[in-house]
């Protein structure tokens, strides 16, 4: 199914229930709409030593407006451009509809990215205003602000460590919004008539990718692409005013954009921050939303925990969960799909979410979770299917920044674990004869900024974008990902090589935390692992094995076995796919230290940058290759926590893995 043909989403009807986005075409319109509309409807809530404060949407407008108004006052104007740096809380998504009041554009930046990172965005949108969260990003911008010479001015929202900086261009976000209301009182239409001014085509706001191959890319979204995106997933999954949501992940990243602002705004329901990033878990638990996004690694790190502590649980309780999950493998996806299912496994099941699954979706946070979203990476079938079997309604989606979020979606009662759905509404999907995918749709960016080569290598003119991923769309009418395209190769006897499919593969263990693939034009398949340290570390404590650091873990003889034994069950999975069948995984070594963003390894959303691993493991990768090598050397420069640089040398293991032989795969991938 490739070339010429499209697919499109089957037709579904308008949401009365949501505002019409044609008249309401800005968000600043849909806040001034929800604060008439519902103004006594919690809009944000936030978490504070340990307590729930709640914003509604009128005291949410009131607070925006007086922002804008002292935001306008230290000179800011329509085009300009306003970083925003942080951890999420309401103050930084509230700086957004900010900007947009006043004609301006909002660009997140990702809040752990260090003072270097920060600098290219900043420079490239000609940035002339910064929110900020805390001392430690003003101390960042402070270090860079005499390259960024556009940088006027920089509002601060916690005063604590910066209030005695002597810097004029400093300004305290309490002072603004202050100085705002004077100016309200005095003239009350003043931002109003700024809202007036915008339209659906007025940019919105340039989100900047991750950047896995160079410096990342300025996406500028216009207010229609946002909106529509962000009303055509609400009515697609029935979102309203009721539904609650948790914003924990970087503001920076567009599906934080579209789940936490945009459908926000659209659907006029209640978003909450979580105190802080070591505290999500406990606030999910508190706060019980009814939609939930998370990536594949939260859920695998959730379900890992969960083992882990009941492993440690007493043989009852232990045991009852055993009975009782298996119970739930075998129906429980049936019963949430509106299958048919026997009056026994009915009662079995019901007495199950009393004793177990009840239980434990309260002590996750997923009790009231209604609607729930994964994606990012491929998430394990076994995983999927736990979260799906307890009676979470996970779906897993496929998108970009470019599509302002979604290209597909699983329907409800269409939900498998090898497919990424079904054209979300109004996005139409096209198969290239290479294999790649590409969409079209009312959100697909306008342009990248400044960069006008590559909104053409990108963008078609009629409107199609190149997505970069290859796929298919299966006999069902759902869009399957094998990978990135352009990492797709082949081994030197010519079987298809796709390294993200086999590293989901190995990711799927707990033990695992990431992997990297390698074979294009090479003989085998060799893999470099990172273990994951509180899984394994779990384990050695309960085998009463000691270790001083994650590189004498990861070094451990029986660590290896473990993963070993991994390995070997991937290739036996292998062995039984025809097209990847020779792509089975011949050695492997543990790393000693974990790929870090910090160290360039990952980009700020977790994606491996190949190209910069190649070439700074150049040596180890050639130790796999060479059948005489048991080991390999790493000298590494590492950075720490506090931002210190240092040096690690080491000798790793190179383990040999049993392969199962496969019948004619040559021919077979050839074929």
């Amino acid at each position: 199914m490739t070339g010429s043909q499209i697919y499109t989403a089957a037709a579904i009807p308008p949401a009365a229930h949501l505002p019409d986005i044609d008249t309401y075409d800005t968000f600043p319109k849909l806040l001034r709409y929800n604060a008439a509309h519902i103004g006594d409807r919690p809009s944000m809530r936030e978490k504070n030593f340990g307590i729930w404060k709640t914003w509604s949407w009128k005291q949410v407008k009131d607070e925006i407006f007086k922002f804008a108004a002292g935001m306008q006052a230290l000179g800011v104007q329509r085009g300009d451009r306003i970083a925003i740096v942080g951890d999420n809380c309401p103050r930084l998504y509230w700086t957004i509809c900010m900007a947009q009041c006043l004609g301006a554009v909002p660009v997140p930046v990702y809040q752990d990215s260090v003072a270097e990172e920060i600098h290219y965005p900043l420079s490239h949108s000609e940035a002339r205003f910064a929110v900020v969260e805390d001392q430690e990003q003003v101390d960042k911008l402070l270090s860079i602000k005499d390259r960024l010479p556009h940088l006027e001015a920089i509002v601060y929202d916690e005063s604590r460590g910066v209030r005695d900086y002597p810097q004029p261009f400093l300004h305290h976000y309490d002072a603004v919004v202050a100085k705002g209301a004077e100016i309200l009182d005095a003239h009350p239409h003043q931002i109003d008539q700024e809202i007036d001014k915008g339209s659906a085509d007025d940019p919105s706001i340039i989100p900047y990718t991750s950047g896995t191959t160079g410096n990342p890319k300025g996406v500028l979204l216009s207010f229609r692409n946002v909106m529509r995106a962000a009303y055509n997933g609400a009515r697609f999954e029935g979102l309203k005013a009721t539904d609650e949501s948790l914003a924990y992940l970087p503001i920076a990243w567009i599906g934080d954009h579209i789940f936490s602002y945009g459908q926000a705004y659209v659907c006029g329901m209640c978003v909450a921050c979580p105190e802080s990033s070591d505290t999500v878990l406990t606030d999910l638990r508190e706060l019980g939303p009814t939609y939930f996004f998370a990536p594949p690694r939260m859920f695998e790190n959730i379900l890992t925990t969960v083992m882990i502590r009941m492993e440690d649980a007493g043989t009852i309780k232990r045991g009852m969960f055993k009975y009782f999950m298996d119970h739930a493998r075998k129906v429980g996806v049936r019963i949430l799909d509106g299958a048919p299912v026997s009056l026994m496994d009915r009662i079995k099941y019901a007495l199950g979410e009393i004793l177990v699954y009840g239980p434990l979706k309260n002590v996750l946070g997923f009790s009231r979770v209604r609607i729930g979203y994964t994606a990012g990476e491929a998430i394990g079938p076994d995983i999927f299917a736990f979260y799906r079997s307890i009676g979470i309604n996970l779906k897993q989606l496929y998108g970009s920044t470019e599509a302002s979020v979604f290209v597909t979606i699983q329907p409800n009662g269409e939900i498998y674990d090898d497919t990424v759905g079904t054209p979300a509404p109004e996005v139409e999907i096209r198969i290239a004869e290479s294999g790649e995918v590409l969409f079209r749709s009312p959100s697909v960016f306008m342009e990248y900024f400044k960069n006008p080569e590559a909104t053409k290598d990108t963008k078609t003119p009629d409107g199609w974008v190149h997505t970069g991923d290859a796929g298919f769309i299966d006999d069902r009418g759902h869009l399957k990902i094998i990978d990135r395209a352009k990492d797709v190769g082949k081994l030197n006897n010519g079987t298809l090589f796709a390294p993200k499919y086999i590293e989901n593969k190995l990711k799927f263990f707990p033990a695992i935390k990431e992997v990297v693939a390698f074979g294009h034009e090479r003989d085998y398949c060799a893999c470099f692992i990172n273990i994951d340290l509180e899984a394994v570390g779990n384990w050695a404590e309960r085998n009463n094995i000691s270790y001083a650091s994650y590189q004498e873990l990861s070094a451990h003889p029986e660590v290896y076995k473990t993963i070993k034994s991994h390995v070997e069950q991937v290739n036996r999975d292998l062995a039984g796919e025809e097209m990847v069948a020779g792509s089975q995984i011949h050695r492997f070594l543990l790393l000693p230290k974990m790929l870090d963003a910090d160290d360039g390894e990952l980009t700020r959303t977790s994606k491996v940058r190949r190209s910069f691993i190649a070439e700074k493991y150049e040596t180890m990768i050639s130790a796999l290759y060479d059948p005489a090598a048991t080991t390999a050397s790493i000298r590494s420069e590492i950075t720490f926590e506090d931002g210190r640089k240092g040096m690690l040398e080491a000798t790793v293991n190179i383990t040999d893995t049993q392969t199962v032989p496969v019948q004619g795969q040559v021919a077979a991938a050839a074929e």
